[in-house]
């Protein structure tokens, strides 16, 4: 499928890297801001507590062999396009090991990183159950810059649980809580799993 609005290269390539995108976080941070148009204590805190859990996972996270291998067998080159805020949780627990997986790839996979709130169309496009969840992965093939695959907001059962807690209406302190606890159990091994059936299936494209 084709991307259904302008995202043409130089747009990709003005894009965020991951070095940038975390240095744009700790700069803002610096001046108690965060990412986006919205600005709270509340969503400073968060960044902040996002900002260890990245760094965190940088230090820790090892891909699975299968993992691995399904990123090195693949012969194509894309761009791996995430959607993202710096106070959003669920991304500080998903894109350090994205980042992984381009670092494997050995220069197939190139990675950007785009604001949700600063690109509407961006992320309109690519909606979850109408909403605007994020982080969002859109995958592009990278010499014809079309969209070949998109994963998120979080891994399956992940999601499941998060629309558990919301039907029942808990609180999203609670909410918070009970999510970031699966992700603590899970050690990444979800995401990985999901992101090898992912690039399987693009081989057969």
């Amino acid at each position: 499928m084709e991307t259904p609005f302008s995202l043409s290269s130089a747009r990709i390539e003005s894009a965020y890297s991951y070095q940038s995108y975390r240095q744009l976080i700790t700069d803002l941070l610096a001046s108690g801001k965060t990412t986006g148009p919205k600005q709270s204590e509340m969503l400073t805190q968060y960044t902040q507590l996002n900002v260890q859990r990245m760094q965190r996972l940088d230090k820790t996270t090892v891909l699975m062999p299968e993992l691995r291998a399904a990123v090195q067998e693949n012969p194509k080159s894309y761009y791996w396009l995430i959607i993202t805020e710096g106070w959003c949780g669920d991304a500080a627990q998903i894109v350090p090991v994205l980042e992984r997986v381009a670092d494997a790839s050995e220069g197939k996979i190139q990675t950007r990183y785009f604001l949700r709130d600063t690109n509407p169309d961006f992320i309109d496009a690519h909606l979850t159950n109408g909403g605007r969840a994020i982080p969002k992965l859109i995958i592009l093939e990278k010499e014809t810059l079309t969209e070949v695959a998109e994963w998120g907001p979080r891994p399956q059962p992940a999601q499941q649980l998060y629309g558990s807690l919301k039907e029942a209406q808990i609180p999203f302190e609670e909410l918070s809580t009970q999510l970031h606890t699966w992700y603590a159990k899970d050690k990444t091994l979800t995401l990985q799993a999901e992101l090898q059936h992912l690039l399987k299936n693009l081989m057969t494209l």
